[in-house]
């Protein structure tokens, strides 16, 4: 505790004798201060007790006291210690009736009590209070650093609370709530969410004072919350909020930093191991789209138990819109994407903590990959991670406006394909095939699509595409021109030619006109095009292309 004007009062050395203000003695002293000027205010700081011996004032005067008396308290000044005997043997009325009327703590200072002792007494007592709030807490810091190292955050947040006499909560890198201390404090520190997400918009390290909010196991006592940021780079990774009934004393605050720094070092620490893990995860991976799979084994050793030998699937997952000219040149070389960015929507990471959490509750393994815009997984097949990434992508899937109202285009949170069911031999078959799903999840505005139910269906809706119909208006625009003169229908002859295998009787009868009629028109039509209708692959194209443009 620091000293106070009661702690002077009763210091037996000191024989104060108090003559007024006896109710509010309790308030802290931050220093002694002797001043004979007719104004000191312009020199206090508050929290002070001046010492007087009223040597240019006239101690006498009503007046006079009541404005000298007023000011001393408006300043913030805690107490007035008059020392009688020098130019008054006593404390003057007019003095004693201002203090009272002002409710300002006034003293009286023995003739043998020099105001050095009173000095000394309060400096003493400052030091002391500081020695004892420097040794709390470093036993603070050796109870928070035990706790850490015996329990985790968890042990250190329920350690910080107790310390502080309040709780604690722990935020991780989205602003969630990770862990709290005690239990009850889990709805407040939820209440503070967007309070996080402000704090982590500045740069690390950043705090901010929250409070008026009520505890709910304490509804009587207002709560004043400090948020901290922790992390040591540019934006801070989590956060912790410390709640308290006041403001942190010297001991309390000891106790926060050293969670802070404690917290720091685990996060940075399990940061490390993840960004480690990370590696080895990219490492697997390309090994097995090499084709490599025995090394990718020997690497992966016993981390994800039987998933590299069974039959596995493999998700490529984008944040639509956010594909960049290095995850499109990684592609191109074969690599799983380009590490050229963050996934702005968190889209990326929910679907990413969707699939872990669903393995880790069925125990099952799985292969996360965050590859700058992209992220791959590599799941059991039939398994509950597959089955939870597919789950979600339909959730999101029917959640979204309908296309009109979109109002960023293909600015969608999530684009998803994945495999038919492979082998690590074929994993780069399935990678393949994954990034075929998802380029025709993107195609048609889909959220995801599986590579199963592209070889199960027809190839006419992947028809849908601007560059296929730009090719198809490009072949058939000869034509066209020719019939809308009036002097043929070369484009229907050619779709009713084709569609009967280029059977001339049963062609022309679908046409009505007599056989030697469409020979006459498939000529005109290989002049126009100067291309051969013998050629299959000639005929190939011309029916893509009367399909691609069927519905104009």
């Amino acid at each position: 505790m620091p000293p106070t004007l009661a702690s002077l009062v009763h210091h037996s050395a000191l024989k104060l004798t108090v003559r007024a203000g006896e109710d509010r003695l309790d308030v802290p002293v931050r220093w002694a201060h002797v001043s004979e000027l007719a104004d000191p205010v312009p020199y206090m700081e508050g929290g002070e007790l001046l010492l007087i011996t009223a040597l240019k004032l006239d101690a006498e005067d009503p007046e006079v006291m009541h404005r000298y008396v007023k000011r001393l308290a408006d300043a913030g000044v805690v107490g007035l210690g008059f020392a009688v005997g020098v130019n008054y043997d006593d404390v003057p009325e007019a003095l004693v009736n201002a203090a009272r009327q002002e409710g300002l703590p006034l003293l009286e200072v023995p003739r043998r009590t020099p105001f050095l002792a009173i000095s000394k007494a309060v400096s003493a007592a400052i030091a002391a209070d500081q020695y004892r709030a420097v040794t709390a807490g470093f036993a603070a810091q050796r109870e928070l650093t035990r706790r850490t190292l015996a329990d985790g955050p968890e042990g250190l947040l329920a350690a910080l609370a107790a310390q502080v006499d309040g709780w604690a909560a722990l935020y991780d890198a989205s602003g969630a709530v990770v862990a709290t201390a005690p239990e009850w404090a889990g709805r407040r520190a939820a209440r503070l969410t967007a309070d996080v997400q402000r704090l982590r918009e500045r740069p690390a390290p950043a705090s901010s004072v929250v409070g008026g909010a009520h505890s709910p196991e304490q509804p009587e006592n207002a709560d004043r919350v400090e948020l901290h940021s922790l992390g040591t780079s540019r934006r801070p990774r989590s956060a912790l909020a410390v709640g308290t009934a006041a403001a942190l004393g010297t001991a309390e605050r000891y106790a926060v930093h050293s969670a802070i720094a404690l917290l720091t070092l685990t996060t940075e620490r399990s940061r490390s191991l993840h960004e480690a893990g990370l590696r080895i995860d990219r490492a697997v991976l390309r090994m097995l789209l090499a084709g490599e799979p025995d090394h990718a084994r020997t690497v992966a050793g016993d981390l994800y138990g039987g998933l590299l030998d069974a039959p596995f699937r493999i998700i490529v997952a984008e944040s639509a819109g956010t594909r960049s000219r290095n995850g499109a040149a990684a592609q191109a070389a074969g690599e799983p994407g380009g590490d050229t960015g963050g996934d702005p929507l968190g889209a990326l990471d929910a679907l990413a903590e969707t699939a872990e959490s669903a393995a880790a509750r069925a125990g099952e393994a799985v292969l996360v990959v965050p590859e700058g815009e992209r992220l791959v997984v590599l799941a059991t097949d039939g398994g509950a991670a597959v089955a939870a990434c597919v789950e979600h992508a339909s959730a999101l899937e029917a959640a979204r406006p309908a296309p009109e109202s979109r109002p960023g285009g293909d600015e969608e949170s999530l684009v998803v394909g994945l495999s038919a069911p492979s082998g690590p031999i074929a994993a780069t078959t399935a990678y393949r095939q994954a990034e075929q799903a998802l380029s025709v999840a993107r195609r048609r505005g889909r959220v995801c699509v599986e590579h199963e139910h592209l070889a199960a269906g027809s190839v006419l809706p992947l028809l849908a595409d601007d560059a296929v119909r730009a090719f198809a208006d490009g072949l058939l625009r000869a034509l066209r021109d020719h019939d809308a003169t009036g002097r043929g229908d070369l484009v229907a002859s050619l779709r009713a030619w084709l569609s009967r295998h280029g059977q001339w009787d049963a062609a022309a009868a679908d046409l009505g006109v007599h056989r030697h009629t469409l020979r006459y028109r498939m000529r005109r039509v290989e002049e126009i095009l100067g291309r051969s209708l013998d050629d299959p692959d000639v005929r190939m194209e011309l029916w893509l292309a009367l399909k691609a443009t069927a519905s104009e």
